[in-house]
């Protein structure tokens, strides 16, 4: 018994074999098999999106019966047919610098130079808050211009008007007010800034007009006046009062 005991505590302390020791020697030598990580692909950035042409087209018939709704067409108004004016479809950027699409409606005799001034206001890179026709307000300037609704032609409401119907530049649709809550008018019926005094003082600003600024100068240069009418009107431009056809001016 004391023998068979001394053999096994002989066979428990001999060394490893050969072979045990060269496998465990070649499994350490052995290069690692794992795969490098595979690097993430940077995302390809989104491009810009390239606007549309800016486009002149008849007032859709859906447009001019929601005017003629509006109450913006009427037997006292200078515009009884729709065929007498047109709709710009423009490209804008607005206040956070993003492409839109907006339309004004003016006169046909206006159209081509209303798509050349916005085309060029646009490269300007000036922002415009919206623009859309007023009959999204039902006719109401006044809501229009509280929302910051850059627009053209309104055959305005008795209570609106600030000169008679065929004589008004908006009701000829040769006007354009921009961008009104930086460019408020001065209302003689309240005395007081419409659509509110904030942004009265002509000091530079985003959307803001200014006297021989790089608006006025593209509205000028088509012929255009600014704030044709004897208060502040810092929104509005036209082809000239009373409203007669327009004709751009020859270089």
């Amino acid at each position: 018994m004391a023998s068979g005991c001394l053999l096994l505590l002989l066979a428990a302390c001999s060394p490893a074999s050969d072979d045990a020791t060269d496998s465990r020697r070649a499994s350490e030598s052995s290069p690692s098999t794992t795969a490098p990580a595979t690097p993430t692909p940077t995302a390809t950035p989104e491009p810009e999106p390239t606007p549309e042409a800016s486009e002149i087209r008849e007032v859709p018939r859906e447009q001019w019966d929601a005017m003629v709704d509006a109450g913006m067409v009427r037997q006292e108004c200078p515009i009884q047919r729709r065929d007498q004016l047109r709709r710009v479809d423009l490209n804008f950027v607005d206040f956070d610098g993003e492409l839109q699409r907006g339309a004004l409606v003016v006169h046909r005799d206006t159209a081509e130079s209303v798509q050349r001034i916005f085309d060029r206001i646009f490269e300007l890179e000036f922002p415009i808050a919206m623009m859309v026709g007023v009959e999204e307000f039902d006719g109401d300037v006044a809501d229009s211009l509280s929302a910051n609704n850059t627009s053209a032609y309104n055959c305005r409401r008795a209570d609106q008007i600030n000169a008679p119907f065929q004589d008004s530049p908006h009701a000829n649709g040769r006007a354009v007010d921009i961008n009104p809550v930086q460019n408020p008018w001065m209302d003689l019926r309240c005395d007081c800034w419409t659509p509110s005094a904030e942004f009265a003082d002509r000091t530079p600003g985003p959307g803001k007009i200014l006297g021989k600024d790089d608006v006025w100068q593209v509205f000028d240069d088509e012929g255009w006046v600014w704030q044709n009418i004897s208060v502040p009107d810092y929104m509005h431009f036209d082809t000239g009062y009373p409203s007669t056809p327009y004709e751009a001016p020859t270089s």
